[in-house]
């Protein structure tokens, strides 16, 4: 199965829902990823913040940060391999990449308002 991984920039939460500026690219990305994962899409994301050393082991990503700094992220990987840099996938990128056998149109599921459970804020 092919395996995507998304590389986040410093995030409190991948959802986008969290604080008081909430980042419509970011939720609809959410919402996404969580399509894709309902439909058999093997999607992981890392976020810059909570999992450093995952960005730092994955010598495509220290190569895309040690050449543009944080600039670069978002980063997409299909099997270890940069499809996208500096913005996120479509649905139908994450359809297609993952060889879906299902339309990616339709309806993306909402978000809960607290998806992220944070507290307080994004720090």
């Amino acid at each position: 199965m092919t395996r995507i991984e998304v590389f986040d920039p410093a995030l409190c939460c991948s959802s986008g829902v969290c604080g008081v500026d909430v980042d419509p690219q970011l939720v609809g990305f959410s919402a996404d990823v969580e399509w894709a994962r309902q439909h058999g899409a093997q999607i992981e994301r890392f976020n810059l913040a909570q999992q450093p050393m995952a960005f730092a082991q994955n010598a495509v990503i220290k190569g895309q940060l040690e050449r543009w700094g944080e600039g670069a992220l978002p980063v997409t990987l299909v099997d270890g391999a940069l499809v996208l840099a500096g913005s996120y996938p479509s649905r139908d990128d994450l359809t297609r990449w993952a060889g879906l056998a299902v339309s990616a149109t339709g309806p993306a599921p909402t978000p809960a308002a607290n998806a992220c459970a944070c507290t307080g804020g994004c720090a």
